[in-house]
Parts: structure tokens; C-alpha cells; sequence
């Protein structure tokens, strides 16, 4: 095996996924007592080679997938050979993260910073516009009326949190397949960014690529969704909420299919239109 086919070596991760709900004492409007579930909320500070960067407000259903992927995200490090070990600690509600050769050019990085939409998190690093524009999404890529029909049906059966308890965000990752659509991850965080972070964690620690995959979120399509989704390499964004105007322009700008208002058999289509098939 030549080296560049070499896989990734994996991090050492601790397995620290929290109780996603818990349950609580309330009252009906007869004055009745319903316990009723709610969704979780931890706050999470990384550290990584001892030096603190931020903390994140989590469901804490895959602390160690959301630091690797926000990284990742963040353009802090390049590829997961850089990550020695990612292990999360709640007595302390922090995640300590070694690498091989430090954060890839964090001085500069973490002095320039983007203020975004995201709830919670609110900034991203580095200078985004000069790499959004270097990101090319392959132009092959098609998406099918009856696949996004298809997307929209399996995400409505699936159980979730926010089913439960309401409050969070979902974000999944499928695939278009003769059968139809096959979800290969769905993830849930109090924040849609967390959730976007961790799919992106965890595609890098199950070796995926983005070309031939759908991304969608349960959140409104802003910059940042835009960018991470291009981040991640994949040409198809959906989502059941609407958008923004600097998402829509950097989607048209980077050649991204983008959906919105889609729910049930109804959808908009803008951005992206060549990939698309009705």
C-alpha cells in the first residue's frame, strides 16, 4: 500500500455521551402535574495542548465527534492523523484535545474571527471568504425530486429528541440510492452547528467523503451552514427552514444546491439548479 492510500490514524476517544433528556416536574393548564421530558444542555470547554478555545453548549450525544469536527470546521487542523487523542471529562464539563504538531496556524486563525448566526457558538476562525472561494464541489453530483421526497419521508420517521423533548436541532447525512434515500448519520445538539460539527467529526473518523452525499439540517440555511456544508465537500443542502441572504449568495457563488421550506411534498429550490431532476 502506497502511502497516500494509508488510512487515517484514529485518535484515541473517550466514550462520554451523556443522558440526552431529563425529565422534569410541570403543570398542564388544568393545574395537573405532567412530568415532561426536555433536552439536555452541557456546556463543553476544549482544550487542546492545554491551551483553552472555546466552549460549546451541548446535548452531549458525541462530545468527542462534535471537537473533532468543530476543528475540522474551524480549519485547525487538516486531517485526523494531526489528532493524537480526544477525551472528554464532565466532572470538569471540558474536553482535552493533544495533537501530533500543534493547531494548524492558530495564532492567525484565532486572532481573526468571523462573527456568524450560530446560536451559541457565534464566531467561526480564519479568513472564510478567501477559502470558500478556493472550494470546488464536484459538478457531477445530481439530486432528484424523488430522492429529496425521499429524504424528507425517512428524517419524518425517525425517532429523535426533538420528538421527545422539542429544543434541539437535527442535521443528517444520506446518500441517494436505487432504494431511494438512506440516511448514514443523524445527529442532534441543542445548537444546529454543533450538530453540523459533529457529522463532520465523524465522517472524518469513518473515512467519508462528501461528493456523493446529501447534507440536511432542520436549521434556516445562514453563511455558516453554507460554509461547513462546503467545508465537508458535499454539493447538496437541504433544510425545512428558510434562509439568509449571505447563505443564498455564497451558496450561488460556490456552485451549491441549496432547498429550503422543504416538508411534506413541498420545497424551493435556489441555488444550484443544474444538479437538479424533477
Amino acid at each position: 500500500m502506497s502511502h497516500s492510500d494509508t488510512p487515517p490514524r484514529r485518535p484515541l476517544l473517550s466514550r462520554a455521551s451523556r443522558a440526552l433528556t431529563i425529565t422534569i416536574p410541570a403543570e398542564n393548564e388544568q393545574g395537573e402535574a405532567v412530568p415532561t421530558a426536555i433536552a439536555g444542555e452541557y456546556p463543553l470547554t476544549v482544550y487542546v495542548d492545554k491551551r483553552e478555545l472555546v466552549t460549546l453548549m451541548t446535548l452531549g450525544a458525541a462530545p468527542e465527534a462534535l471537537t473533532i469536527g468543530w476543528l475540522r470546521n474551524q480549519r485547525l487542523v487538516a486531517s485526523l492523523d494531526e489528532i493524537e487523542s480526544v477525551q472528554v471529562d464532565w466532572d470538569v464539563d471540558a474536553v482535552s484535545v493533544t495533537t501530533r504538531g500543534g493547531l494548524h496556524d492558530a495564532d492567525a486563525r484565532l486572532a481573526s474571527r468571523t462573527v456568524t448566526t450560530g446560536c451559541g457558538q457565534g464566531t467561526m476562525y480564519g479568513d472564510l471568504m478567501e477559502e470558500i472561494d478556493a472550494t470546488r464541489l464536484p459538478a457531477d453530483a445530481e439530486f432528484s425530486q424523488a430522492t429529496l421526497y425521499a429524504l424528507m419521508e425517512a428524517v419524518r420517521h425517525r425517532d429523535s429528541i426533538y420528538k421527545q423533548a422539542g429544543a434541539v436541532h437535527g442535521c443528517a447525512l444520506a446518500r441517494a440510492g436505487a432504494g431511494g434515500c438512506e440516511i448514514l448519520m443523524f445527529c442532534e445538539d441543542v445548537g444546529r452547528h454543533n450538530a453540523v460539527d459533529a457529522i463532520a467529526g465523524q465522517m472524518w473518523l469513518d473515512g467519508l467523503e462528501g461528493g456523493d452525499k446529501i447534507f440536511y439540517t432542520t436549521g434556516r440555511l445562514t453563511s455558516e451552514m453554507v460554509i461547513k456544508t462546503a467545508q465537508m465537500g458535499i454539493p447538496i443542502l437541504v433544510s425545512r427552514s428558510g434562509l439568509t441572504q449571505m447563505g443564498w449568495e455564497i451558496a450561488r457563488r460556490i456552485g451549491l444546491t441549496m432547498i429550503g421550506r422543504a416538508q411534506g411534498k413541498h420545497y424551493l429550490l435556489f441555488t444550484g439548479q443544474e444538479r437538479f431532476r424533477r
